[in-house]
């Protein structure tokens, strides 16, 4: 069985989630395509890589991601830093003939992104980028049951992600919170999520027409430099510096295949935790998915008889997509973990395969795309129609 050798540039929540994955998916899915090997971490210094390695099982260390890259013996470089960082990363990866995995979103604008697609293109290696949550098993399932035609035509996507983690105003001012390191805000942190999920379940997104807000102007600077999102300490009498993306972001759309949807993204959400959900409305149909309960997929169909007509709930396990690996009875339950396994377990048979992984760096860019139109529509207002090359208002 072929071992793939993994570089990990980053060892924060992304970090510790894929070293999880790496570790375990050789014990769900068996025989594996691959199996990962932990071979090297890199973090911002050489305490924080030697801890880093100690503690997800890393047989080698460093403080210089150009070190992974310089490795000949690595050969995926799993890059899980801050999005102002991806590119850099992504660029020398591929010219040094690794294959790559970025976490979301794929960068900043969508010329960094498409710099990044064809870097890794042209260098013929595997690419993918980490949207997690559309291996869930319930949106895997929505995603079979629209292709079988379920729900007749979509003519309506739904899509949400709501949080409330950013309220405080008292919470430090994370390098999500800036523009230059992060590119956007609430748009790339978690509305890129209900991105890819509307591209995925119903296809490509022909135009968007979006407003933003932000609630919380500038906020206290942390002398330690930590990015704990909800965990993080408040601070009080600090220095703030300004905050400059959007705390919530608003869209319509138009699919290219005449479907119209809408979505919702925003970190500051009062009671909302994770709360990432869709409708698809079809002509013979519906489909509910929330995250919060993610093992479950409602449907209604049109075709039932008329006194039995209702929203049925299907619990996934072993007879729906990727149940072969999980766990042997619905309802035992998936995590966030799972959803990373999986992942894992499609980016190592895309390896074996010497194909792009799925979503690849073309689906980033094509999302950074939709990312900048939103921002420019927001801006300008209107609807900005999006293209894979440029975006223009209609």
């Amino acid at each position: 069985m072929r071992t793939v050798n993994v570089g990990v540039i980053g060892a924060g929540f992304m970090g510790k989630a894929h070293s999880l994955a790496y570790a375990a998916m050789p014990m769900f899915f068996w025989p594996a395509p691959a199996i990962p090997r932990r071979l090297t971490i890199a973090e911002l210094d050489d305490e924080a890589a030697r801890e880093a390695a100690q503690r997800y099982g890393y047989e080698r260390w460093t403080g210089d991601w150009r070190a992974v890259i310089d490795d000949p013996d690595v050969d995926l470089v799993d890059i899980a830093v801050p999005n102002d960082a991806h590119a850099e990363i992504a660029i020398a990866a591929a010219e040094a003939g690794k294959h790559v995995l970025c976490e979301k979103p794929l960068a900043r604008s969508a010329d960094e992104a498409r710099a990044m697609r064809d870097a890794v293109v042209g260098a013929g290696v595997t690419h993918m980028v980490a949207f997690n949550y559309r291996r869930t098993p319930a949106v895997a399932l929505a995603r079979k049951l629209v292709d079988d035609g379920t729900i007749g035509a979509v003519r309506n996507f739904r899509g949400t992600y709501l949080q409330d983690w950013s309220n405080d105003p008292d919470l430090p001012l994370s390098w999500r919170f800036r523009r230059d390191v992060a590119g956007s805000g609430a748009l790339g942190d978690v509305g890129t999520h209900v991105i890819d999920f509307a591209r995925f379940l119903v296809g490509e997104i022909a135009a968007v027409n979006a407003m933003a807000q932000r609630y919380i102007d500038d906020r206290p600077v942390s002398e330690s430099g930590a990015d704990q999102l909800a965990g993080a300490q408040k601070l009080s009498g600090a220095r703030r510096e300004p905050v400059d993306v959007d705390d919530e972001v608003m869209m319509l759309l138009r699919f290219e295949n005449g479907a119209v949807g809408s979505i919702e993204a925003t970190r500051a959400a009062h009671g909302r935790k994770n709360h990432l959900a869709f409708e698809l409305h079809g002509e013979l149909g519906t489909l509910v998915f929330d995250y919060e309960r993610r093992d479950e997929l409602r449907l209604y169909s049109a075709a039932d008889e008329p006194d039995r007509q209702g929203f049925r709930t299907i619990l996934t396990g072993p007879a729906h997509p990727y149940g072969e690996g999980l766990w042997p009875i619905p309802g035992l339950g998936v995590g966030f973990g799972e959803t990373k396994i999986v992942e894992c377990r499609d980016l190592m048979a895309a390896i074996v395969a010497g194909v792009p992984g799925d979503p690849s760096f073309e689906d980033g860019y094509r999302i950074a795309c939709i990312s900048d139109a939103a921002l420019l529509s927001a801006q300008d207002g209107g609807w900005v129609e999006v293209d894979a090359d440029r975006v223009h208002v209609a």
